[in-house]
């Protein structure tokens, strides 16, 4: 009877749902910010491919469900309320983008339509991760049983959203390209095993809340293996998938284009090793 009880939520009150709302608005321009206020972000809104773009958005909708189960910025049960909650946070992270930049004059009524939608469009990713963790990072407290305990899929889900969260604000930053045309091979090789090695020690080693608990009798080398390898795998799949769609692989070569993936992926990896405590 007991689990019986975690699926079961009252209807949200009014102020419960202004201040959901309230706490997702927040969430958008917090972790926004850093993507808000760069310059190439601003520039890919003007020649980003549409169709990369709204594959980019597509790409987003399901994955924002799926993260409602874990997180939101209100507390939900069904699906279908996990599929408003995410079209909510498309919406606000659009409506406060929209705001931040007409305020900033990045946006103006005399520009054309498609590069003020491309503008936006480009915020919307990381704004609405924001609106959907807000309920974790700005709410009160969270019960234990609140959170339904993630199994192998459920834990690599997060890693790849843990990447996402932290490689789209800087994947349209000049620095990344800057970065991999500097780096020797040996130094990218390098970089990888700090990153693997970090990945382990931020998920098993730290003790950070919300940590991964390993299974009983699971060696060092099965969990090495099972999470630091593929979750590192994944995240270079996402940090792939970023920089083809904001035009970072245009024209490069594959040494040119993995040495990108092998530095965005750091940041990635962080993100993804610490997806559960942003959660």
């Amino acid at each position: 009877m007991a689990s019986t009880d975690i699926t079961v939520r009252h209807a949200p009150t009014p102020r419960e749902f202004w201040i959901g709302l309230g706490r997702a608005f927040a969430g958008a321009l917090i972790f926004a910010v850093p993507v808000l206020m760069t310059m190439e972000a601003w520039a890919l809104g003007f020649h980003l491919h549409s169709l990369r773009l709204a594959l980019l958005l597509a790409v987003t909708l399901p994955m924002l469900v799926l993260l409602h189960k874990y997180g939101g910025f209100r507390q939900t049960a069904a699906l279908r309320d996990r599929v408003a909650d995410a079209f909510v946070a498309i919406l606000v992270a659009a409506v406060a983008a929209a705001a931040v930049f007409f305020i900033f004059g990045i946006v103006t009524v005399e520009m054309p339509l498609r590069e003020v939608i491309g503008k936006i469009a480009v915020q919307v990713v990381p704004g609405s991760l924001g609106a959907s963790l807000a309920r974790a990072q700005l709410g009160t407290s969270l019960l234990e049983e609140d959170i339904p305990e993630p199994g192998y899929t459920g834990e690599l889900f997060l890693m790849v959203v843990g990447a996402l969260f932290l490689s789209v604000n800087i994947a349209p930053t000049e620095e990344v390209v800057l970065i991999a045309y500097k780096m020797q091979p040996w130094q990218e090789i390098a970089l990888v095993v700090v990153t693997l090695a970090l990945m382990h020690a931020f998920v098993y080693e730290f003790e950070f809340r919300g940590s991964h608990s390993p299974e009983p009798g699971a060696g060092f080398v099965s969990i090495f293996f099972r999470y630091a390898i593929v979750g590192y795998v994944l995240v270079m799949l996402v940090n792939l998938y970023i920089l083809w769609t904001f035009g970072r692989t245009d024209g490069a070569g594959f040494s040119e284009t993995l040495s990108a993936v092998v530095v965005l992926s750091f940041p990635g990896a962080l993100g993804a090793a610490v997806a559960r405590l942003i959660l």
